[in-house]
């Protein structure tokens, strides 16, 4: 959540959700970055520590210690969720989570955040717009990720939210339904699909 990025989000007037790196937002120059876009509006929410292995491959305490890391470092948040998305390279499926983190989303009475447009801008810093705009224009409510990296993608993103909004698209914070299975501690939907065997 560079300067930048907030900068033109605000120019749009729109307020977002940034799931952030625990290792980032322990610095004090990425806590203050958070705590700026909390500040504007926009949510913050746990996105693993170094985001290292999607947690379904990693055993009990390793996923446990990336989700626990991120939420002490997060101990100042003030909001009226608690949110967390799994790293999962883009693909939704059985890796995304280990069981004992999603005890944890339970008992915490997290909403776990799922995806349905990943345009790929962290591999594809320049060519990723007309991915996110298709995706956009086949889905009643997109959910789309983008990765603010030192990469230059994120230059594009002014563009975006301009021919979104030339096409008559609306802005929402919240999170399109069947992109949330957990739901402050509730599971709406399916979650074997997302959650991996034990490993230990």
């Amino acid at each position: 959540m560079t300067p930048v990025v907030l900068e033109c989000l605000a120019k749009h007037n729109v307020k977002s959700t940034f799931f952030v790196l625990g290792q980032k937002v322990s610095t004090p120059e990425g806590r203050a970055l958070a705590q700026h876009a909390r500040a504007e509006g926009h949510w913050i929410g746990n996105h693993t520590f170094t985001h290292s292995a999607a947690l379904g491959l990693l055993d009990r305490t390793s996923a446990l210690r990336e989700f626990e890391r991120t939420e002490e470092v997060l101990a100042w948040l003030e909001q009226p969720r608690r949110l967390f998305r799994p790293k999962g390279g883009g693909k939704l499926g059985p890796h995304l989570l280990h069981p004992a983190v999603t005890e944890k989303l339970i008992a915490g009475r997290y909403t776990c955040v799922l995806w349905n447009s990943v345009p790929g801008d962290f591999r594809d810093p320049d060519g990723w717009l007309p991915r996110a705009l298709a995706d956009c224009r086949a889905r009643n409510w997109a959910l789309v990720v983008l990765h603010d990296l030192p990469n230059g993608a994120m230059a594009h993103l002014d563009e975006f939210l301009n021919r979104l909004q030339a096409e008559g698209f609306g802005f929402t914070q919240e999170f399109p339904p069947d992109c949330i299975p957990i739901v402050e501690g509730k599971i709406v939907l399916p979650i074997e699909p997302y959650t991996a065997a034990p490993l230990s």
